[in-house]
């Protein structure tokens, strides 16, 4: 018999009424990407519910760019590196899959890091599913964090288009 470590993420009462727990187990059981966590399976008993995921040794990746004390500072190298990764990862759910994936909710707490620091997308409670031939997505079906929708007094005028890589750069100062 062999065992692995793993990480259980247990989600909340009112996330766990159909629709998130719903969409993070079908959105992401048919995912397989080297930058995308890959979900090990799920158990459901009564009202708990918990999600079940490889492990990510070095967690999130807030905590190596929002500098705590104790911290280990990255390389401007490793964080080109880590930059990357999570253009493929995100590249692959928007044009990789049978069906588009979009995230909705791209932030460093859900770049989780491996024992390499290789990224992992992560958290796909608000993902979307489109069909891959699907050419727009109303930019008013935005949802996420709100720290990462600087520019949402902008959505209801504006539709982006999936045909042409969108990059959206957000500083922080």
């Amino acid at each position: 018999m062999s065992f692995s470590i793993c990480s259980l993420k247990l989600l909340r009462q009112e996330k766990t009424k159909g629709q998130d727990f719903i969409n993070e187990v079908a959105t992401i059981g048919r995912i397989h990407h080297c930058n995308v966590v890959q979900l090990i399976g799920f158990t459901a008993e009564g009202s708990k519910r918990a999600l079940v995921y490889e492990f990510m040794a070095n967690g999130s990746l807030d905590k190596y760019i929002f500098s705590r004390q104790g911290s280990i500072p990255l390389s401007n190298h490793k964080l080109f590196e880590i930059s990357l990764g999570v253009a493929r990862g995100i590249e692959y759910l928007h044009q990789g899959c049978d069906m588009q994936i979009l995230h909705f909710d791209i932030k460093p707490h859900n770049i989780l890091l491996d024992e390499n620091f290789c990224p992992k997308v992560s958290d796909f409670g608000l993902a979307k599913l489109y069909p891959a031939n699907n050419n727009t997505v109303p930019l008013t079906m935005a949802r996420g964090t709100m720290d990462t929708w600087l520019l949402n007094y902008f959505t209801k005028a504006l539709e982006a288009s999936l045909t042409k890589p969108m990059y959206i750069v957000l500083g922080c100062c």
